[in-house]
């Protein structure tokens, strides 16, 4: 049995790393996809989804080092459920109303954003793949 997503987005804000208490790198993002579709009466509707991005390792420090807060991004990974519900994590934002969390733990991600768009990034690294981060962790190691 085998789940993958791809997800093709905007961070929200810039990445955050820690590390275990083994020294394993963990970088945290958000990223949101957005459409728009005509509604019936004609009006255009607008529909941001938010995903939660957990990466390891070096995907970690890379994803730290050269994302920014609008970088471009490709994710390739697997939907992590909630525990409690199987499902997305549900919470209360601060006007009362509900919000869902998808948490994406990332297999492979690639920076979409050339210079001047995003993540500043150096010379020969506007398109960087970086895979391999998606090796499972002992819960009690995650720092958060």
């Amino acid at each position: 049995m085998h789940q993958s997503i791809q997800i093709i987005g905007n961070l929200g804000k810039k990445p955050e790393m820690r590390y275990t208490p083994s020294g394993k790198a963990v970088t945290s993002f958000s990223v949101a996809t957005s459409r728009k579709y005509p509604a019936a009466d004609g009006s255009i509707v607008s529909e941001t989804t938010w995903f939660r991005i957990t990466t390891w390792s070096k995907t970690a420090e890379a994803c730290n080092q050269y994302l920014d807060k609008g970088s471009k991004v490709f994710i390739e990974g697997r939907l992590v459920p909630d525990a409690q519900t199987g499902g997305p994590k549900i919470y209360k934002k601060q006007d009362g109303s509900a919000g869902a969390s998808f948490e994406v733990t990332a297999n492979l991600v690639r920076f979409l954003s050339s210079k001047g768009e995003g993540a500043p990034v150096q010379a020969g690294a506007s398109v960087a793949e970086i895979e391999g981060a998606g090796e499972p962790i002992p819960e009690d190691d995650i720092p958060f």
